[in-house]
């Protein structure tokens, strides 16, 4: 299964693990599970943390790629023409966050499962989306 972290999940997992539910966490750390982290949370993070809205315990955004890298995780850029696709993403009326709209498409067209708390995804509305946690 491969699975797509979602920006509190990525911080999660390597600042707070014991934040992550059970399943979350024995997804993330299952060796048989290719998991990623995709620039959009890295943006996300640069952006929250640029405007005091995220305190990430003395270690700056700039360090976090690598520090996912460690962690064993991929990182998954975003792609010009991922991008351009999200036009056909349909409205999501409980997802008005960017960034979880495009993590939401990024997971979508690379066929990963989404690691996140936030229950607000309607996943039946959206064929194809899986959500875990």
């Amino acid at each position: 299964m491969k699975c797509l972290l979602d920006t509190h999940t990525f911080l999660w997992a390597l600042i707070s693990p014991d934040r992550l539910s059970e399943t979350a966490r024995s997804a993330i750390t299952h060796p048989d599970n290719p998991v990623s982290v995709s620039a959009v949370t890295f943006w996300e993070i640069a952006l929250k943390f640029r405007l005091g809205k995220l305190d990430l315990r003395g270690v700056t955004p700039e360090a976090l790629p690598d520090a996912a890298i460690r962690q064993g995780f991929g990182l998954i850029p975003l792609d010009a023409r991922l991008a351009a696709g999200f036009a056909s993403l349909p409205a999501l009326p409980n997802q008005r966050d960017p960034f979880d709209r495009m993590l939401i498409w990024q997971a979508l067209s690379m066929d990963h499962v989404l690691v996140r708390r936030d229950r607000k995804i309607e996943s039946d509305a959206l064929p194809g989306l899986r959500v875990l946690w």
